[in-house]
């Protein structure tokens, strides 16, 4: 018998339960379902779903989050398709559409993620690991600390050019429940030059591991840029991704908090 879900953006998507074939396309989400106990159920994901270590090795990869191998995930027959609106290329999205079911996320915030994750618990027959999720991250980021001399802060994911998560992004979310100001300001990803640096004049500037692989070496080169901050290379996946590895992001911002 099938079902009608609503997927993040608003779409309709009809499912034959239970699912038994899925092709994630999203790294977090990816982790998250085997959280869920989905392992099973993985038929195919991408080059970068590298959480749990062992599925990383030995189930189908599909290609990129933005270049997917279309054919492959044919191949594969899946009976669901999950991806997400910012991470995976919309034409290819809408290709996969017109032959399977595909259920998309978009999020842009903790709230949006914490829903996803509902959402995936109702259609995954999951519901119960999914609220214990969502009641656990929920905890812990409730246990921030509220500050009282804000920071701020430049989170950068780039560099030639340089390029910061700004407000409107996930990242953008994660640095505000810390309590922070995000000095990034204009596109959702700007690109800056050393004296937007300089004019930003940020208290505190992270540099992620991902997607750009940030080095002890890119300190000396920012501390040059800006003297007188802080510089920090961070976790990034613990920043942007929004799976069940945000059980661990409360914790490591409270460390960072203190640093």
């Amino acid at each position: 018998m099938k079902h009608v879900f609503t997927d993040q953006m608003g779409r309709e998507v009809s499912l034959q339960l239970p699912i038994q074939r899925i092709v994630s396309l999203v790294p977090s989400q990816t982790e998250l379902l085997y959280d869920l106990g989905q392992a099973d159920s993985i038929v195919g994901q991408t080059m970068f779903c590298i959480h749990p270590d062992w599925a990383h090795e030995s189930k189908p990869r599909v290609g990129g989050t933005k270049k997917l191998n279309l054919n492959k995930i044919r191949a594969l027959k899946p009976d669901l398709i999950i991806g997400n609106k910012e991470e995976n290329a919309k034409a290819q999205i809408e290709e996969l559409m017109q032959e399977f079911p595909v259920w998309m996320s978009d999020i842009s915030d903790l709230t949006d993620a914490l829903d996803m994750m509902l959402m995936i618990g109702e259609f995954t027959n999951s519901t119960n690991s999914a609220q214990k999720l969502v009641s656990e991250i929920t905890q812990s980021f409730n246990s921030l600390p509220l500050l009282q001399n804000k920071k701020r802060v430049l989170y950068l994911i780039w560099r030639d050019p340089w390029m910061a998560a700004g407000n409107h992004t996930f990242i953008g979310d994660m640095l505000k429940r810390c309590g922070w100001i995000n000095v990034a300001v204009g596109n959702r990803y700007p690109e800056m030059v050393a004296e937007q640096i300089i004019q930003a004049n940020p208290d505190k500037i992270l540099l992620s591991s991902e997607p750009y692989p940030f080095k002890e070496k890119h300190i000396e080169e920012l501390q040059q840029i800006c003297p007188k901050a802080h510089i920090h290379l961070v976790d990034g996946e613990l920043f942007s991704w929004y799976g069940s590895r945000l059980l661990g992001s409360a914790d490591y911002f409270k460390q960072l908090l203190n640093s």
